[in-house]
């Protein structure tokens, strides 16, 4: 056989091949598709702590929801709940339990919700510090509550008295943040009206704040509850003066939180037009931020946040 001959035969053979492999063999998975998320699945099994694992299948199970394999979800958040169970650090764990139950929540498992609630509660209520005890309780018990999430009402109560008690214990200076947190925690449970008190001492306490961004999401959070108890005009005066608390902070990355902390507030009174401002703001000081890794972080809070809004003009 001449040697061009052989050539042009190999060349031929190669090129089928290649084709058969395109063309006849198993099509490549789409993004998002079945071998992308077991590819994921396997990468977060391979996590170096529970709570590490747990974050990422939580993550995959709201991908595999919005891809709309509902049994996958539900499969992959019960595997989270899975890695949760043991005892950990009780700081660490409750939050993240936290997560479980409210992706649980999302795939329509509301008996699920409750049992992991109920677990993030128990964790939480073993955390030393005042103030992250009522922040993993209050949590708790704005899932426990919601509606699309646990759904008990009974459940939400007594998570949120707990971390109305730990909130109490904390130092003067911190007890407006954990008074916060137990103050958002009613209104996610659906259980605004129950907050009043709360929210009142919450507003005292926040007024009391030295630090800028303390001061602007006590008050923020004070303001989005008195929105979702109705009380719209209280709550568009609070955003005022947390507005200009959170701008008075001169680090850019905590005013950049501040300001959407306080934008968040301004959309649960129904004033997208300063919401969309203060974001805006929070954008421009984001942006400003010095590590490249936490400016990339909260300049997509900000920017989604922002397209989020924007859709409700």
């Amino acid at each position: 056989m001449p040697a061009c001959r052989h050539r042009s035969t190999v060349v031929f053979l190669v090129l089928a091949v290649a084709l058969a492999a395109v063309g006849c063999g198993t099509k490549p998975a789409k993004k998002g598709g079945t071998r992308s998320i077991a590819q994921r699945l396997e990468r977060a099994e391979k996590e170096a702590t529970p709570e590490k694992q747990a974050a990422a299948l939580v993550k995959i199970a709201r991908q595999q929801l919005a891809a709309g394999d509902l049994s996958g979800a539900r499969d992959t958040a019960n595997r989270a709940f899975d890695r949760l169970k043991a005892d950990g650090d009780a700081a660490i764990f409750a939050p993240r339990l936290g997560d479980v139950a409210a992706a649980r929540g999302e795939v329509g498992d509301k008996k699920k919700a409750r049992e992991a609630a109920a677990l993030a509660g128990t964790r939480g209520a073993a955390i030393e510090d005042p103030v992250r005890r009522a922040q993993a309780l209050a949590g708790a018990g704005g899932i426990a509550g919601d509606k699309e999430a646990g759904g008990d009402a009974a459940l939400a109560r007594d998570l949120l008295g707990k971390a109305t008690a730990a909130a109490d214990a904390a130092d003067d200076r911190f007890r407006a943040e954990a008074l916060a947190a137990v103050a958002l925690g009613y209104p996610r449970a659906g259980i605004a009206d129950a907050a009043a008190d709360m929210v009142g001492r919450l507003e005292e306490s926040a007024r009391g704040v030295g630090e800028a961004r303390a001061k602007a999401e006590a008050l923020a959070a004070a303001a989005d509850v008195r929105a979702r108890s109705g009380q719209k005009d209280e709550a568009g005066k609070l955003v005022e003066e947390a507005a200009a608390a959170a701008k008075s902070v001169e680090r850019a990355e905590s005013r950049a939180y501040a300001l959407l902390a306080v934008a968040n507030a301004a959309v649960a009174a129904g004033d997208t037009k300063t919401a969309l401002a203060l974001l805006g703001e929070a954008d421009k000081a984001a942006d400003k931020v010095g590590d490249a890794q936490q400016r990339k972080i909260v300049v997509d809070k900000v920017r989604t946040r922002l397209a989020e809004v924007e859709k409700r003009q």
